[in-house]
């Protein structure tokens, strides 16, 4: 479809959040047009396997709403601009899976706490994300309803890609233009590491910035809400409206919001951006670590002071994670037994009902997590691996805590080890192959802290390649300021073309 007036050919599904809320408050078009826009574009693009469920008429009725309130002049911060929801947060009404078969049939009561403020603040539903099985995965392929497909490929291959995971719904809707913007999580690397692979701006806020109320658990003390958007701009628009103090959740944090979009302006002169020396692991690709060097650069040349440090305890953040993340999980899911809601498979007694359920409900990677989990809290082994997890954990809090007190205001590492590898190539392998994808990203959730993955540049067969930044706690406007550095220095990273269409 024709762009709005003034913006040449650039269909309205291709506008930045910013761009299209800056069009709807000139009224250059309506909501209703925008909506329909996305509407008709996920319609084209289902190939992709982004959305397990749409929601067109919702999607339509709230962009009358919010003409109307553009109309009266009482426009809300997000008005009009249509979302795609990760099927991990509960919203009323509609199916919430969490990407599983024992969830099939669950349709909440209730809204989860960071979706009703995007309602809140006027956005428009279009439906919800796919993603990697309660969360757990890093390419997208462990979903009960089939794995997502990429918008990207490689330079002149037709071989299908992985989108990363777990949010894979949300990074591949947001590239392929099907949202503005997508709602994701980070447990382990869940919100930046598909970013990185699909050339979109992804941030996971410091633990407790965001509730997690109504969001379907993985891993309690690691997990966290947060946005999938084109640009670090729009990023910052969206946390504005999803983070805030939720009394129903009891590691919410109760700050103040700050306003991250003006953050994003702010520039980098006078930072002090460190670079850990410890991630300089074996086997990864030389492109990145160009691109790594590269990203340095272009904080110096902005007015950054760039300094090597040290995070000694980082080599133990992935095996520390791989116990703490399948504890917490194992104890999470024990709640799906077939009772109360979602898949209930008869057995002889509610024993058997409880193994038949979840036998039948639960994916291969799943019951792998549960098991380790169970294993490593069970009585003999919870001191050998739980217990010496944990402390592992508050060692690598530590360091980044001393990295800070030395001056450090942010830190730049690779977001993933490779660009986005092809469907089937690892997951069928070794299972450990595909937990190293998270090598980079599971220290920030160990200590709680705030990182971002902004698009760097293309690597030689034109995938996407992300860097990180890592910031302080509760200080993501550093982030948006540096990933903005970034952003500007690389120039956008774009979709060549839509292949599905």
């Amino acid at each position: 479809m024709g762009g709005p007036a003034g913006s040449g050919m650039t269909a309205l599904n291709e506008l930045t959040l910013a761009e299209a809320r800056d069009g709807l408050s000139a009224k250059r078009f309506s909501a209703r047009e925008i909506t329909q826009a996305h509407i008709d574009a996920l319609e084209k693009a289902r190939v992709l396997n982004a959305y397990l469920v749409e929601t067109p008429d919702r999607a339509l009725k709230m962009a009358e709403v919010s003409d109307e309130k553009i109309a009266k002049g009482e426009a809300r911060p997000l008005e009009g601009l249509p979302l795609g929801i990760k099927d991990l947060f509960c919203t009323q009404g509609v199916h919430t899976t969490a990407g599983s078969k024992i969830l099939e049939g669950f349709e909440p009561h209730y809204e989860s706490n960071v979706s009703a403020q995007l309602w809140r603040d006027g956005a428009v539903m279009l439906g919800k994300l796919n993603l990697d099985e309660f969360a757990m995965g890093s390419s997208n392929e462990t979903s009960a309803y089939g794995s997502v497909i990429s918008p990207w490929r490689r330079n002149g291959s037709d071989a299908k890609l992985v989108p990363g995971g777990s949010s894979g719904g949300s990074s591949a809707a947001v590239a392929a233009h099907l949202c503005l913007g997508a709602t994701a999580t980070d447990t382990g690397g869940s919100i930046r590491q598909p970013a990185a692979f699909t050339g979109t701006v992804g941030i996971k806020p410091t633990y407790g910035r965001c509730s997690r109320w109504g969001i379907v658990a993985y891993a309690s003390s690691l997990d966290q809400a947060g946005p999938i958007a084109r640009t670090t701009r729009d990023c910052a628009i969206l946390l504005g409206s999803m983070a805030g103090h939720d009394p129903r959740d009891t590691t919410s944090v109760d700050l103040p919001v700050p306003n991250f979009e003006a953050a994003v302006s702010r520039g980098v002169k006078g930072l002090t951006i460190g670079i850990p020396r410890e991630y300089r692991v074996d086997g990864m690709s030389p492109e990145i670590l160009k691109l790594w060097d590269q990203g340095a650069e272009w904080l110096k040349a902005a007015g950054a002071t760039v300094k090597e440090i040290s995070l000694p305890h980082t080599k133990y953040a992935l095996p520390a994670y791989y116990i703490v993340a399948p504890a917490e999980a194992s104890s999470n899911l024990a709640r799906y037994d077939g009772v109360r809601y979602g898949l209930r498979v008869p057995g002889k007694d509610i024993a058997g009902m409880y193994e038949n359920t979840r036998a039948a409900g639960f994916g291969r990677e799943v019951k792998r997590r549960i098991m380790i989990g169970t294993y490593v809290l069970s009585a003999g082994y919870y001191d050998a691996y739980y217990v010496r997890a944990q402390r592992i954990r508050t060692l690598i809090k530590r360091d980044f805590e001393e990295a800070y007190a030395s001056g450090v205001d942010a830190i730049l590492t690779p977001a993933t080890p490779s660009a986005a590898f092809g469907i089937g190539e690892k997951a069928s392998a070794d299972p450990v192959e595909m937990y190293l994808n998270d090598v980079f990203t599971v220290t920030v959730n160990m200590a709680g802290l705030p990182g971002i993955s902004v698009p760097a540049g293309l690597d030689a067969q034109g995938l996407p390649l992300g860097l990180q930044l890592i910031g302080r706690p509760f200080d993501e406007e550093t982030l948006f300021a540096a990933s903005q550095v970034i952003e500007e220095s690389a120039g956008r990273v774009s979709l060549p073309k839509a292949w599905w269409a």
